[in-house]
């Protein structure tokens, strides 16, 4: 059953939802009081009861019921999504299950855009993004740390790539099961461009500000186990492979990681007040990235000719941004060569 989406504003100061087909299923969320909220939820019963408990003063002008049900129509966001039309791309993403990457799944399945994930457990995928049309998303089970794990008929037909694939730079139990930078930066993303065919029309990497300064205060800090050094080498590998590619080197990634949420949850994310973009070139940028302003650029660089064989460090600060308006995308990475 499709999932479903409802907005509603109600001046509450506790309020309960619950799933009518689903009782177990409860969730309460406090609020400040006196004040009205904005909310959104998801839910895969066609119904959902709200149960509000309102403990504002009595006599108030906003007082309502304690009970609303509130109708919702699955087939209206359904008619949504499709009114988007499907592109001609297959985009492979790897890396799909991690911060960057959920919210490039999530985005290119709102844009119709048909993906494809090599993911080690691809049971993640349905608890992520839900039960998805087999012509929008294909999930197939590989490692880009195991050569042999990358079979040719997982790249049939994929014109763009994406690849978002990382780990801590400090021991940590993301380290397990042998997932070090120089296994997950460097050797991944080496098995991974060697694998795929010359037809492909742009490789999108995800590295990180500062690998070309690894030997320089405060970068040699963060290179202590070889984060910087593996990134770079697997940077150098693609730039190399003769394949057109964009690098994309955030500063250090807010927002998220969104590990547990579901793709509800990842369309509504938003970067807060830090949604204006800064974006350079030559490893001079110091600051922090939004990783939804990181997938957007990921998706944005796929098409741009201005962006082909160009490696950009990317930031976000406070103010408006371009969101997924692709002449404003255009006129940051070009304004970027011009520095």
């Amino acid at each position: 059953m499709a999932s479903t989406i409802a907005t509603a504003t109600i001046p509450f100061s506790s309020l309960k939802i619950q799933c009518l087909s689903q009782p177990q299923v409860f969730t309460r969320i406090p609020v400040a009081s006196s004040s009205s909220v904005a909310l959104r939820w998801s839910c895969d019963s066609k119904r959902v009861h709200a149960n509000a408990v309102s403990t504002e003063r009595e006599g108030s002008q906003n007082a309502v019921s304690n009970k609303e049900l509130v109708e919702i129509r699955s087939s209206e966001s359904k008619e949504n999504r499709q009114s988007t039309p499907a592109s001609s791309k297959l985009v492979l993403v790897v890396g799909g299950s991690g911060g960057v990457g959920q919210l490039v799944v999530a985005s290119l399945l709102q844009r119709n855009v048909k993906s494809r994930l090599i993911l080690r457990d691809p049971e993640k995928a349905t608890a992520l993004f839900g039960k998805q049309d087999g012509d929008k998303l294909q999930v197939v089970k590989g490692d880009t740390r195991k050569q042999e794990d990358l079979d040719p008929s997982m790249f049939e037909g994929v014109t763009h790539v994406i690849c978002c694939t990382g780990t801590t730079a400090f021991p940590s139990r993301r380290w397990d099961d042998d997932n070090t930078p120089e296994r997950v930066d460097w050797v991944g993303v080496k098995n991974l461009v060697s694998a795929l065919p010359s037809s492909v029309k742009r490789v999108v990497l995800v590295s990180s500000i500062g690998v070309t300064k690894s030997n320089e205060l405060p970068w040699s800090i963060m290179n202590l186990f070889g984060v910087l050094k593996y990134k770079k080498m697997g940077e150098d590998f693609l730039r190399s492979s003769g394949i057109p590619f964009t690098i994309i080197r955030p500063g250090r990634l807010t927002d998220g990681p969104y590990t547990s949420y579901d793709l509800n949850t990842l369309l509504k994310a938003t970067a807060g007040e830090r949604r204006a973009v800064l974006i350079g070139q030559g490893d001079k940028l110091v600051g922090e990235a939004s990783r939804i302003i990181v997938a957007e650029a990921c998706i944005q660089a796929l098409d741009l000719e201005v962006t082909k064989n160009q490696v950009y460090e990317v930031n976000s600060v406070e103010g408006e941004g371009p969101g997924t308006d692709a002449q404003k995308w255009q006129e940051l990475f070009e304004g970027a060569h011009s520095q």
